[in-house]
């Protein structure tokens, strides 16, 4: 298992964490995903051979929320 750290911006209420969690969390091998709302930090446990770290940013930029690099 790998542990990914995103800090996402565009959250703005517990709806967009919600939000972000189901995104993430349908991704085959995503096992855990915590969301802290203040910082927008955004931490997912997942198996790198079933979803890479693009597809986990792809899910959350679709789901209309950005990223920082």
């Amino acid at each position: 298992m790998n542990t990914l750290t995103l800090t996402v911006t565009g959250m703005s209420c517990m709806g967009c964490v919600n939000s972000v969690k189901n995104l993430v969390g349908a991704l085959p091998g995503v096992t855990q995903v915590e969301v802290d709302l203040a910082s927008g930090r955004v931490e997912i446990k997942h198996d790198p051979a079933q979803t890479e770290t693009s597809d986990i940013r792809a899910a959350i930029e679709d789901g209309g929320y950005g990223i920082k690099d």
